[in-house]
């Protein structure tokens, strides 16, 4: 019974990895610069670039809450391993949220003056108050989990 909701989640990390994809790949051309531009000159942009560098750190908070998802599925929640996919999300999260506040500072300062960065300012905001959140989270979830983890070696030491 409990593999059933973990697949479904892991599923859902699937596609949310994918629909990221699928907007850092097309959002690029949407954009209100990239009318009168070529492919070449659309990804070689600064701040697209850095942004799919910055991307890194969420796919690989992606694929370790995916592997930390197994191993909920194979009950190996008490496990060394489940402290390090958790250490990691943490990591990844302040990483991309530091990312995320040195491209709101970059657009702010080198935007045109004709130009307006508020609203991307204040998606720089929101989602770097969400991954604060879940570093945050994360960070809670993992001492949780390895004070657990010592107090269950203690316990087998013990009998």
């Amino acid at each position: 019974m409990k593999r059933i909701p973990t697949l479904f989640l892991q599923v859902v990390v699937v596609l949310i990895g994918i629909v990221a994809l699928a907007i850092l790949i097309r959002f690029p051309l949407t954009e209100g610069r990239a009318v009168n531009l070529d492919l070449f000159s659309i990804y070689s942009d600064p701040l697209i670039l850095f942004a799919y560098a910055a991307s890194i750190a969420f796919f690989v908070a992606l694929y370790k809450a995916f592997r930390l998802l197994g191993y909920i599925g194979q009950n190996k929640v008490f496990s060394s391993d489940s402290v390090g996919a958790l250490k990691s999300i943490k990591y990844c999260a302040i990483v991309l949220s530091i990312c995320i506040v040195i491209a709101g500072v970059y657009v702010k300062i080198t935007h045109h003056k004709d130009d307006d960065p508020a609203g991307f300012l204040a998606m720089c905001i929101v989602t770097t108050f969400a991954s604060v959140v879940v570093a945050t989270a994360a960070a809670i979830f993992e001492k949780i989990l390895q004070n657990a983890l010592d107090m269950k070696s203690e316990n087998d030491l013990t009998i």
